[in-house]
């Protein structure tokens, strides 16, 4: 503690001010690191200083539907409805979804693309979401026109929509023009709306226009029914992408990369083909003295039970 007489020491910073710093760091820091320094810390990242903004899209997008539950049920908990942001992909079930309403007292961001949730939870839950202004429900396959109607009568502050659409989604649907009125009639401050690869027609992005008279911005890539000219001509003041646009969904990309007579044939890749490594510093792991000088340090017994199987390694 002398050392600290002069000088004051980490331990002792404001919790808020840690907080920031430790926002900084990546998920795992500050699950598995970050705990183990010192208690004062340990207690700052299990509480909300920390989890105003969650952002696991990346983690979840690679992660068991079972992980991605228990993850989102420990940081929401340890958030305490100071949450503002939530950005997670591949919500299992609608009960995860509702107890995400349930913490959404400050939610303004949510981002849950390619999420298993229903019309039905939707239109149950959405009046928990009145303060969310930017929404994310791409490639949320089992949601419609309820849903979005549900989302707009509610989230009355909504500024931006993000509903794009993988092509191979839409597979087999006819149209989403039932969606398009649900946005044109119920989200009337939109200002930013991106609707890639939905079954839309020229029309139904008029209808949107007209009720929208605040949107700036329109993604329409991959919405090949729309004639992006009369658009232009009639809003000349909305920027619009698309419909087309260079992207890995365009059939001359997809075209290429099928090629039997490519380079870069799927056909000729095998598993060795990623490990072959032809360069001379494969010597440095053969030298017993090339780590000299390195220090290692381990932590052990610092972590609880809560932190088991996200399928990380030992803290470095």
């Amino acid at each position: 503690m002398e050392e600290c007489s002069e000088d004051r020491c980490w331990e002792d910073l404001a919790r808020d001010a840690l907080g920031i710093i430790f926002c900084k760091l990546s998920l795992q820091e500050i699950l598995t690191v970050v705990p183990g320094i010192c208690k004062p810390w340990s207690r700052v990242v299990s509480g909300p200083d920390c989890w105003q903004d969650i952002d696991i899209q990346e983690w979840s997008q690679q992660s068991e539907p079972d992980k991605i539950t228990s993850m989102v049920h420990m940081l929401l908990s340890r958030s305490a409805g100071s949450c503002h942001r939530l950005s997670v992909s591949r919500l299992p079930n609608d009960s995860l979804f509702a107890l995400i309403a349930d913490h959404a007292q400050s939610l303004k961001t949510l981002e849950i693309s390619r999420s298993e949730i229903s019309d039905g939870i939707v239109e149950d839950v959405a009046q928990r979401l009145t303060k969310v202004t930017f929404l994310d429900v791409s490639g949320c396959t089992k949601i419609g026109a309820r849903a979005l109607e549900a989302f707009g009568k509610n989230c009355k502050s909504l500024v931006r929509l993000r509903r794009v659409m993988h092509p191979m989604d839409v597979a087999g649907k006819v149209s989403h023009n039932d969606e398009a009125r649900a946005i044109a009639y119920n989200m009337p401050k939109l200002c930013h709306l991106d609707i890639g690869y939905m079954l839309i027609a020229t029309t139904d992005v008029v209808e949107i226009a007209s009720q929208c008279q605040d949107l700036k911005f329109l993604d329409l890539h991959g919405c090949w029914d729309i004639d992006d000219k009369i658009l232009q001509e009639k809003y000349p003041g909305l920027k619009i992408l698309g419909p087309r646009v260079n992207d890995c969904y365009e059939n001359s990309f997809w075209d290429e990369c099928s090629d039997d007579d490519s380079i870069y044939s799927w056909e000729e890749f095998t598993d060795d083909d990623y490990f072959v490594i032809e360069s001379d510093d494969e010597a440095i792991w053969d030298d017993d003295h090339s780590f000299e000088g390195l220090e290692v340090r381990f932590y052990g017994g610092v972590f609880g039970e809560g932190f088991a199987g996200f399928d990380w390694p030992e803290s470095p």
